[in-house]
């Protein structure tokens, strides 16, 4: 009996280097020769414009972009589903695509619920999620996971940053703040209180309304009835657009300045200039920014008859700097591309010197824009005065302030 024990641990011995061999030789791979990357969107609700089809659209490109200049050994496959603003149905999609479905990357996940929902999947899966669609800091912070999850676009914090200080600096300095009553617009109404409290500001109220609210009129009506200089929205997507509308309607516009906190070109377009004129807020891509962007955005339009964004053209861009990675590691091994991606400069239409910061945080400059008057605009599209650049380090939550344990334990 004692021979026995004696040889089995021998020879476990000497299998113990074989298997760390085959193991470090599996995470050189590229598992079953095929890179998944999957888009997880509002495909029909109140932000498909924001993302949607043409975050998929965007993801396209990025591969087609990459195999032309790269031409990879592997495969590249793209599957896209609806998570329907709906945690449970996003989470269980992302599951079912891990451990079924073989994807090794998930993007977009536009809304911050969802968003949330799927990190701790993705974590747990050893995955990677770049999100490029939801904005909660929570990502980042006090949920982040920076193994697995990249906050990639933009977040509450930037969205805020801009125009709650630039606004309240030119003397609008008394806020009232409609909220999307989840974790995106918390997220971003307390960012935005900091903001405008930093420059000197007051916000004297908020109220919260439900996501795809039907009815913003007692909403606005408080708004009013603050006599607050400015009204914020702490909202997005079609919640913006229909509360521009009412805000038209019961001539709030005429006696306070809304600020769309999250507010993007489409919806500007969606809006009308007319309607829009002199609103001010953060972006992080404008596609007649140079060149680059032009021809970008000239060939996104061209397939999805809009103008990006800065969603898609984020997705765009963190597809393109995922399979980079892919490419240079030669594995799709999660922590290996992950170090890779964290260690690589982005340069692309997107982002010009953007790095990902050990939080998960991808840190790239943004820009407070200003709608234009409708004599100002020379073409379709041409919607915006860039009036200040904000440099990544100062757009962005410093590391300083971070709140991410997995960060502050090092």
């Amino acid at each position: 009996m004692m021979k026995r024990k004696l040889l089995a641990l021998a020879l476990s011995a000497m299998l113990l280097p074989v298997a760390g061999s085959a193991l470090a030789q599996a995470a050189g791979k590229i598992s079953g020769d095929v890179v998944k990357i999957a888009v997880l969107t509002d495909m029909s609700g109140v932000y498909s414009d924001l993302g949607g089809k043409g975050s998929v659209v965007a993801a396209e490109m990025a591969i087609e972009d990459f195999k032309a200049q790269f031409k990879p050994k592997f495969k590249i496959e793209l599957v896209s589903a609806d998570h329907q603003n709906k945690a449970d149905v996003g989470s269980n999609k992302v599951r079912e695509w891990y451990d079924t479905q073989g994807v090794d990357m998930v993007t977009d996940v536009l809304n911050s619920g969802v968003a949330l929902a799927v990190a701790k999947v993705t974590t747990e899966k050893n995955k990677i999620m770049m999100n490029t669609g939801a904005a909660s800091t929570r990502l980042t912070n006090e949920d982040c996971a920076p193994g697995n999850v990249v906050h990639y676009v933009y977040d509450t914090y930037a969205l805020a940053n801009g125009p709650g200080k630039a606004v309240t600096k030119q003397g609008k300095d008394t806020w009232f703040i409609l909220t999307a009553d989840y974790a995106f617009g918390h997220s971003l109404e307390k960012d935005t209180t900091d903001a405008v409290k930093a420059a000197g500001g007051k916000v004297l109220g908020s109220v919260r309304h439900p996501l795809n609210a039907s009815d913003f009129s007692s909403f606005l009506l408080q708004a009013q009835a603050s006599k607050a200089k400015v009204v914020g929205l702490a909202n997005a997507g079609g919640d913006t657009i229909n509360s521009i509308k009412a805000a038209n309607e019961f001539g709030i516009t005429k006696t306070q300045t809304v600020v769309g906190l999250l507010t993007t070109i489409v919806d500007i377009h969606a809006l009308g200039l007319q309607t829009t004129q002199g609103m001010m807020f953060t972006e992080g891509f404008y596609w007649n920014l140079n060149n680059e962007t032009r021809e970008f955005s000239r060939r996104f339009f061209s397939r999805h008859k809009k103008m990006p964004n800065m969603l898609p053209a984020g997705t765009y861009s963190a597809v393109l700097h995922y399979l980079k990675a892919v490419q240079a590691t030669g594995t799709d091994d999660t922590a290996t591309v992950m170090k890779k991606m964290k260690e690589t400069p982005i340069n692309d239409p997107f982002a010009k010197g953007g790095k990902i910061r050990e939080d998960g945080r991808m840190v790239h400059d943004m820009y407070l824009v200003e709608v234009k008057k409708p004599g100002e605009s020379k073409e379709p599209w041409d919607y915006y005065n860039i009036k200040q650049v904000i440099p990544g380090d100062q757009a962005f939550q410093p590391m300083s302030a971070s709140r991410c344990a997995a960060v502050a334990k090092k």
